[in-house]
């Protein structure tokens, strides 16, 4: 009878907790689980669950505020909570590393990516500046960056977020550690990009046989790499065990809970859609970017939208897919004309809106809205929620008493208490804060609505819950929705039609159904192979 193996990490009923007067008394309480060497451990759970607190607890970055007040991290036999400092500096970097969410906060501006990752190996002894540089370059190549000789000397800001996220992780290798802790690290990129890191952290897991855990609240990235898993909801472990029983046999009701709130694709009643009156007619519409150039050099042109055309009818909603930089967003902006076009038409309800000045476009604003992607952003946190639903409809010659009941209305349609009405958005979580978007646009009753990544930035189960919300305020309202998201999943879960963005043109469009199941341009194709999970039913897993 074969001995268990000695996990390479062990944390042991491990507690932290919070400051007093906070919504609970710890970060994490009394948690334990094992990595092994050789395996991937996905932590999952949606923000503070205490995922990522575990991870830097590991790694001994905690805040000064925050201190353990019991359990163990053995790492290798070893208690990190009780060794001295210098000898968990020796530990971190050369041992164990980690890979952080936002490689653009994390790697400093002012430094070549070359200095960046030297300084790793100096710092733990590696002297010698040629060894240095020509490990620097070894690296870079390893982790697939293009051309990495010219690449080490630039600027983290000159990279795109899919080479600055695989230059953290040629940081992290540069002493070939033990365990590499992975926090969110492709949760702000592109799915095709998404896609690469996931398989370029799988490539290295196996070829180096590190332990990895990887902190995520994307299921669909757990069927993708996990061997095994760890469920965390509010500080406490619910669930763990083989990816495969978690997956596709959940224990615990929260877990259940957040596969059911994996997008999945729905069936469209596209017969009811197409049978909506016409309210939106894009023809040939043309956006381009000019930037740079001089008397020596000619201007950089970009075609962000390229003679795009295509119709929308009340009641209907239309998804519109791509990457960063495929124009998706400016198209958005273009049609509401928060950004002038350099051609074609846009008729809404018949009338073309591209030749109308400021002023002659305002009474018909009150009727196209936008919700922006960032609800931390687009709400004025010096307004009350109040101020916000009601200044609108005020500058539009609704009285403030009227515009009060409409707005406490909209709070309950959007499934806010109408005691929202009085408070700031900054009191409100980021699932909250979008509904107030929501409710914001929906004040003035506009007639079609165009929502940017408006879901991108929340949890699974509050993107839930937001996508829930629009489609049964559609079915309420009536409203035209044209929604821009880069993620096909919940493209196919909330939309009748589906229009694929590359370099500024629609080059497929569809059905979901048809785009899913016969994709016809190459592009499409690669979006679909790279959805996170496109193999794993969690319908299946939650029946």
């Amino acid at each position: 009878m074969n001995a268990p193996r000695t996990p390479l990490l062990r944390v042991e009923n491990l507690s932290i907790p919070l400051p007093t007067g906070l919504d609970r008394e710890f970060a994490v309480e009394n948690i334990s689980y094992d990595l092994h060497a050789g395996e991937i451990l996905c932590i999952v759970g949606e923000s503070g669950s205490g995922k990522s607190m575990t991870a830097n607890a590991i790694m001994g970055l905690l805040p000064d505020y925050l201190n353990p007040s019991g359990g163990k991290i053995l790492f290798r036999g070893k208690d990190l909570l009780t060794m001295r400092e210098s000898d968990l500096e020796q530990e971190r970097g050369r041992s164990m590393a980690m890979v952080f969410q936002e490689p653009l906060s994390a790697l400093n501006p002012l430094m070549k990516v070359r200095d960046q990752i030297a300084e790793v190996m100096e710092v733990h002894g590696e002297r010698n500046a040629e060894t240095r540089d020509r490990r620097v370059l070894d690296l870079l190549e390893y982790v697939g960056l293009p051309d990495p000789a010219n690449l080490r000397d630039a600027y983290p800001f000159r990279l795109s977020g899919g080479q600055r996220q695989r230059v953290m992780i040629a940081m992290a290798l540069a002493l070939e550690p033990a365990l590499l802790i992975a926090d969110e690290p492709t949760t702000a990129l592109d799915v095709t990009t998404q896609a690469q890191i996931l398989d370029l952290i799988r490539r290295i897991q196996k070829a180096k046989g590190m332990g990895v855990m990887f902190v995520t609240h994307d299921f669909g990235v757990v069927a993708d790499i996990a061997d095994r898993v760890v469920v965390m909801e509010r500080g406490i472990v619910v669930e763990q065990g083989l990816a495969e029983d978690v997956l596709n046999r959940p224990k615990h009701p929260y877990t259940r809970r957040l596969i059911a709130a994996v997008p999945h694709r729905e069936a469209h009643d596209a017969k009811a859609a197409a049978e909506g009156d016409l309210i939106l007619d894009v023809r040939n519409l043309r956006k381009t970017y000019r930037s740079g150039g001089g008397f020596f050099s000619r201007p950089r042109v970009v075609n962000a939208v390229n003679d795009i055309s295509f119709t929308l009818r009340r009641g209907e909603t239309l998804g519109v897919v791509g990457e960063s930089g495929s124009g998706k967003s400016t198209l958005g902006r273009c049609l509401l004309k928060l950004t002038e076009v350099d051609g074609g038409q846009v008729l809404f309800r018949g009338s073309d809106v591209v030749p109308l000045s400021a002023g002659a476009f305002r009474p018909l604003r009150r009727h196209m809205q936008m919700v922006f992607q960032d609800p931390f952003a687009s709400l004025n946190p010096r307004q009350t929620v109040g101020r916000i639903l009601t200044d609108g409809p005020v500058a539009n010659g609704v009285s403030y008493a009227d515009a009060e009941i409409k707005a406490r209305e909209l709070l309950a349609l959007v499934g806010l208490e109408t005691s929202a009405f009085d408070r700031y958005p900054q009191e409100f979580s980021g699932g909250q804060r979008q509904r107030v978007g929501i409710a914001r646009a929906l004040a003035l009753d506009p007639e079609l609505l165009v929502a940017d990544e408006s879901v991108s930035a929340l949890d699974v189960s509050v993107q839930a819950q937001v996508l829930e919300l629009l489609q049964d305020l559609q079915r309420k309202l009536n409203i035209a929705i044209i929604f821009i998201t880069h993620d096909l999943r919940i493209a196919a879960q909330i939309c009748d039609r589906i229009a694929v963005m590359y370099r500024g043109e629609i080059v497929e469009s569809g059905p979901p159904e048809q785009v899913f199941d016969a994709p016809q341009h190459a592009y499409t194709q690669r979006l679909i192979a790279a959805i996170p999970g496109l193999h794993w039913n969690p319908r299946l897993a939650v029946l």
